[in-house]
């Protein structure tokens, strides 16, 4: 066993017995105490007090009622957030089962040793302490309290430091070991004990003092928590830690005195320190929790799907990077099983307290610009419809569609480019070129298939730019249109547990079709990683929003999805973010902290056409527009390096033999070079070339693209 809390079953009901008749000769022991304790009256008197303290008893508590905090606990029982009772209370469920065995047996020892074979009342205690009451003028010198008399004392919430209040507890303790077996006894006491301030109960005290479930627990630990209830404000570790270690001690020795403990184990367990602290309790996936118990109020426990150990990996995985980024700079993040659709694991901020980065909003799902990460999803239309293929060529060209004219993000045009390289370079104009192609209508069709809501402004149709951001959407809707990509094409309802699940129907309709998923996950696979990464490990995007408002990543191989996003809930844009510098490390280490090796991604399904550009059939070979005159052919080519009239420093008088590296942008390839208009190379797509020059001094440089067009410039080499 860990320290983890282990699942919390609910107690089965207690129903209570019915009440027997008390025997004579009890009735008149009670009522022989009453009368030694008046010094007047007689036993028939007493008798009839005990009557009436019996029938106005409360009713047998029945465990599974008893207010509790409400427990939010992971995939395997483990505690994630509890909350406390209406009345401000720390009070977890627990039962004798997920107490440490050792606590138990010193508890027993010391509270009542004869617990498992008395009927809830030690009558020679009880007689020794009216003895002592007596000889002490009418004060209570000990109580001869039994555990049973303490749950008594425990329901009914009522001092007992006095004659009524002592001989009520006697007749509820009576009551309760004829209703209630002895473990239902105990677990009430295990529930209810007080341990100073506002926490109650052996779960809430372990976790306050230790910051540990009270699975495990070492002597003096056990010991304090023995101690603690008998004066629980005057004892609380926080407040005054020599009390509590008197306390403690007074423990240990008077079970060794009766045998209960070696005296080697005690002095041992008195040189542990006490703690001087309240720990703070478990609050992990704090969002969803909350979430959880607004959906379910009166729940008691309520099981999410998230793993632990992930959850807390995560939660400090993106606690240290929004700190690298900012302090108004938030993460979230969020782990789900392609199988299942499970949620494994939902990190919505950077922090829950983080003020400046407003921690309490849970950024898993506000709705947010996704930037580029929809790009898959349009070539795959692409794909599917049959009008690309991952090796058509593509034009990467100023174009214009109406008044809407997309650049790239860096502002520059590769010219003919493959649908791999587009997608994989993200580049803006060929994504618009085939998302024109395609239909806006079936882009936000797909997306609600992948059981994504996307939000579009009100009353209006969707445009050309919700390929490049125009569109509202969550982490969580774009790891569902990703999960349904990884699942080659299958749909698939995300599932946290907060709700009751909807189960998604065996004939829903398909996001993509299993080979157009695969060319995209294909290409994805192909997308170099950042520096903490490895190549080849997940397919993935990176995504970035007009303004750099939003830094996106979301990657998945066989098995699991993730989605990450980085920006400031306040939507300030935070200048030089990009999905790739601040999103996608984060997505890799990610992978690396789910602690299970790389799952390969899909096989090709039946109807892949692995070809090289060459192959294909002539209909594919390039990606053509229904409206092909829309694109603007009036961008020649343009020597891109180097410019003109600038001095190149090759190293030529020193007796360096250096070539000179000619790149060119815009025009349409192959492309041929010149150098004082002698032809020096010939590419068929690539957009520079390399000339050796003879010797220092003036040279013209030109390139001619397919279409006849140049450009020229000319440069002094030394």
């Amino acid at each position: 066993m860990t320290d983890a809390a282990t699942a919390i079953e609910p107690t089965p009901e207690l129903i209570p017995e019915p009440r027997r008749k008390l025997p004579i000769w009890r009735l008149l022991a009670a009522g022989l105490i009453v009368l030694l304790c008046l010094g007047a009256g007689g036993a028939w008197y007493g008798l009839g007090v005990i009557r009436d303290l019996r029938s106005a008893l409360p009713p047998t508590p029945d465990i599974a009622t008893i207010p509790v905090s409400t427990a939010v606990v992971d995939r395997q029982g483990d505690l994630l957030r509890p909350f406390t009772t209406t009345d401000g209370r720390w009070r977890l469920p627990v039962t004798v089962a997920q107490v440490d065995r050792h606590f138990i047996d010193m508890l027993i020892a010391y509270e009542d040793q004869n617990f498992e074979t008395n009927d809830g009342i030690e009558w020679s205690a009880m007689l020794r302490a009216v003895g002592q009451f007596a000889g002490a003028g009418g004060h209570v010198v000990s109580g001869g309290s039994t555990l049973t008399m303490q749950v008594a004392r425990l329901i009914e919430g009522e001092p007992t430091r006095n004659l009524w209040g002592k001989v009520r507890q006697l007749v509820h303790a009576d009551a309760l070991a004829h209703h209630l077996t002895k473990e239902q006894i105990l677990t009430l006491y295990l529930t209810l004990a007080p341990y100073g301030g506002n926490i109650e109960g052996i779960r809430a005290a372990s976790l306050t003092y230790f910051g540990k479930e009270p699975t495990r627990l070492t002597t003096a630990e056990s010991a304090l928590l023995v101690a603690l209830p008998q004066s629980p404000e005057a004892r609380r570790p926080d407040r005054d830690p020599k009390a509590a270690e008197a306390g403690r001690n007074r423990v240990l020795d008077r079970l060794v005195r009766k045998g209960a403990l070696a005296q080697e184990e005690a002095d041992a367990a008195k040189r542990e320190p006490i703690p001087t602290a309240r720990k703070p309790f478990p609050m992990l996936a704090a969002h969803m929790a909350q979430e959880a118990v607004v959906a379910q109020p009166t729940a008691r426990r309520i099981e999410l799907t998230v793993d632990r150990r992930l959850q807390s990996a995560l939660e400090r995985l993106g606690a240290g990077r929004a700190t690298q980024l900012g302090p108004k700079v938030s993460v979230a993040i969020v782990v789900a099983d392609q199988a299942s659709g499970n949620i494994l694991a939902s990190v919505g901020s950077a922090g829950l307290f983080a003020e400046q980065s407003h921690g309490y909003v849970d950024m898993t799902s506000a709705v947010r610009s996704p930037g580029s990460t929809l790009k898959p999803l349009i070539y795959g239309l692409a794909f599917e419809l049959g009008l690309a293929h991952p090796e058509s060529l593509i034009e990467d060209r100023p174009t214009a569609f109406g008044g809407y004219v997309p650049v790239n993000f860096d502002g520059f045009s590769r010219g003919t480019v493959t649908i791999r390289q587009a997608l994989s370079e993200s580049l803006n104009i060929p994504a618009i070129v085939v998302l024109d192609a395609v239909g806006t209508a079936r882009l936000v069709s797909r997306i609600k298939r992948a059981n994504a809501n996307p939000l579009l402004p009100d009353n209006t149709a969707p445009g050309l730019a919700i390929g490049l951001g125009g569109v509202g959407v969550t982490l969580r809707d774009l790891v569902s249109i990703y999960a349904a990509i990884a699942r080659g094409g299958s749909p698939v309802m995300l599932n946290d547990g907060v709700k009751p699940r909807v189960t998604e129907p065996a004939n829903a309709a398909l996001v993509l079709d299993p080979a157009a998923a695969w060319y995209v996950s294909d290409i994805l696979a192909d997308v170099p990683p950042p520096l903490n990464g490895s190549p080849g490990r997940i397919a993935y995007k990176t995504g970035t929003s007009y303004g750099y408002r939003d830094a996106w990543a979301i990657g998945y191989d066989g098995k699991t999805v993730i989605g990450v996003w980085v920006g400031r809930p306040d939507g300030e844009p935070v200048p030089g973010i990009s999905g790739i510098t601040a999103a996608a490390p984060v997505l890799f280490e990610a992978f690396d902290r789910l602690g299970t090796p790389a799952v390969p991604l899909r096989a090709a399904p039946a109807g892949v056409l692995v070809a090289s550009n060459s192959q294909l059939p002539a209909p594919l070979k390039r990606f053509r527009h229904p409206d092909d005159n829309m694109v603007n052919r009036d961008a020649a080519p343009e020597i891109a390096f180097p410019t003109d009239g600038v001095d190149v420093d090759l190293g030529i008088a020193s007796g360096a033999d250096l070539s000179l590296i000619v790149k060119v942008r815009n025009g349409v390839p192959p492309f041929t070079f010149f150098a004082n208009g002698a032809p020096f190379g010939r590419s068929a797509f690539a957009r520079q070339n390399a000339w050796k020059p003879d010797g220092p001094g003036y040279v013209t440089l030109s390139v001619v693209d397919s279409e006849g067009r140049s450009d020229d410039v000319t440069v002094f080499l030394d």
